[in-house]
């Protein structure tokens, strides 16, 4: 199983540490798993902001890229959402047997473990209390958990992971789903309801007493940890590869 390792252009500027935890993450379920150096942007900021004639190059350039990889597997539901959902519109005229390589092919890091690589148990330990950050794009595009306004039965593929870690405690906040108002564009055009939700959303996440708000898309705790440092909160944010990666 070849794995081509997608980080996210933000994550490697801004949380290397995501990136260096997902790759030892990898490794450690016996993946043969590589990074491309030359990998760009996804192109999803350019396409968000109503530029998609940028964002088609970077998406022809990512599929050319990682063409001879099994899977490819990032650590942002976000990222992928947005490629799996618009890569083969935002390339017509290509031509490789019809198919967009990427779209059929790019997987959530949660998704991935959870769905394809279906592991027993883990080697990692993390003895701290953790709130799970459902981000919107996981939940509704990603179906990393069971959406609340839908009559389903409730999941949640963070939580079936985490649990196999050693020493952790795990809760969810009221309203487990909400956003938190980060949402690219719209924390931009928005910024006010978009910092009134995230701290809404942060209180919520500490009023479950935890240490860490854990989550499986870096921008949505970005949006939070800005929150979090300015209004000098306790609680930390992390995202759920360095917890799964934690001890390893």
């Amino acid at each position: 199983m070849k794995v081509g390792l997608f980080i996210p252009c933000y994550i490697n500027a801004l949380y290397p540490q995501v990136g260096v935890a997902s790759f030892k993450l990898l490794k450690s379920l016996g993946l043969d798993v590589y990074y491309p150096q030359t990998q760009t942007c996804c192109g999803q900021p350019m396409a968000n902001a109503g530029y998609e004639n940028h964002a088609a190059g970077m998406a022809a350039h990512f599929d050319e890229l990682f063409r001879d990889y099994n899977f490819i597997v990032g650590p942002s539901s976000s990222c992928v959402a947005f490629i799996r959902n618009n890569y083969a519109r935002l390339m017509p005229d290509r031509d490789y047997d019809h198919i967009c390589y990427a779209e059929t092919r790019t997987y959530d890091i949660c998704e991935f473990i959870h769905d394809m690589v279906k592991p027993s148990s883990l080697r990692s330990y993390f003895p701290h209390k953790v709130s799970i950050q459902n981000s919107c794009h996981g939940v509704r595009l990603m179906d990393l958990s069971a959406a609340s306004e839908l009559n389903v039965p409730y999941y949640n593929k963070l939580k079936d992971l985490l649990s196999m870690v050693r020493g952790i405690e795990i809760a969810e906040p009221e309203r487990c789903d909400e956003c938190c108002g980060f949402g690219g564009m719209f924390s931009i055009e928005e910024d006010a309801v978009s910092v009134k939700m995230g701290l809404d959303k942060v209180i919520r996440h500490m009023a479950t007493g935890a240490e860490y708000i854990v989550g499986a898309d870096s921008a949505c705790l970005m949006h939070q940890e800005g929150i979090i440092r300015r209004e000098h909160m306790s609680i930390k944010t992390i995202h759920i590869a360095e917890v799964l990666a934690a001890g390893l």
